[in-house]
């Protein structure tokens, strides 16, 4: 996979070099390429913003050094000539297609199956926003020659897109293979199977007075699983009951069913009108 990120603080992505993700980017897993919006600029202040038609506060990125970065980025990588082919032929392979992620308060939830969605494309380009934003006709016009998905991390304004981009980006390379060392980790992790994780726990069995869960110290593979399934169950519906509407009826169980109907009752108390 092809990484491109367009800041004008490149610096605020050096953890990109750490941990797995620099690992990855180390074995050749993953290209990854933090490129400085300022190299395309022209003038001696290497200026790219400017206020905004219409009046208002805050100022706007300009289209020209945004323009050019992208020309560069996707000629780079052929995609320039590629888009015309895709013009001609509309059945062409999507995800050969490069994707523009625009980190934005207005944009769609990105979430854990979004990041398996843009894990399995070839080139993602993220590009981080300041100020009031980008101006939206370099938007129109990438969206004409890539896929672009405004992305929005939570409902909440940051200084800008690079903290949005940090975390985007390891969440999306850590599902590319290789890049966990055990990808058996990743099956029953928090929301990729619409249920939060287990409790976890390690030596020593009792550390300050509070005991490990005797039925993780009993070697009983089964009852491990069971008890791990109902604390995830518990879990999801005491925190985020919201993701529960969203499960198909039919992966839930006997079992499953009475968890929940506990975990409710302890949640919100016992029903009256039963």
């Amino acid at each position: 996979m092809r990484l491109d990120v367009l800041s004008i603080f490149p610096e605020y992505l050096a953890p990109l070099e750490l941990s797995l993700i620099g690992r990855a980017r180390e074995k050749g897993l993953l290209e990854l390429t933090v490129h400085d919006l300022r190299d395309w600029t022209h003038d001696r202040h290497r200026t790219v913003d400017d206020t905004p038609y219409g009046g208002g506060a805050g100022m706007v990125m300009k289209p020209e050094p945004w323009g050019e970065a992208l020309d560069a980025v996707l000629g780079a990588s052929g995609a320039l000539a590629d888009a015309a082919d895709a013009a001609d032929h509309p059945a062409a392979d999507a995800a050969g297609r490069p994707v523009l992620i625009v980190p934005s308060p207005a944009g769609e939830v990105f979430t854990q199956q979004t990041a398996r969605e843009l894990a399995g494309r070839e080139h993602l380009v993220f590009a981080c926003g300041r100020y009031e934003g980008i101006d939206q006709r370099v938007v129109d016009w990438a969206s004409e020659r890539m896929d672009v998905r405004p992305m929005s991390i939570g409902d909440y304004v940051l200084n800008g897109g690079e903290v949005a981009v940090l975390a985007m980006v390891e969440a999306i390379a850590r599902l590319l293979p290789g890049v966990i060392g055990n990808p058996e980790s990743l099956d029953e992790e928090s929301h990729e199977d619409g249920l939060l994780e287990y409790p976890v726990f390690t030596k020593p069995s009792v550390w300050r007075g509070h005991e490990v869960p005797a039925v993780l110290l009993s070697g009983d593979h089964g009852k491990v699983a069971r008890w791990r399934r109902d604390q995830r169950l518990r879990r999801t519906a005491e925190t985020r009951p919201d993701l529960l509407a969203a499960l198909p009826p039919e992966s839930l169980d006997d079992r499953d069913r009475a968890v929940l109907d506990g975990a409710r009752v302890e949640r919100d108390g016992p029903d009256l009108a039963q």
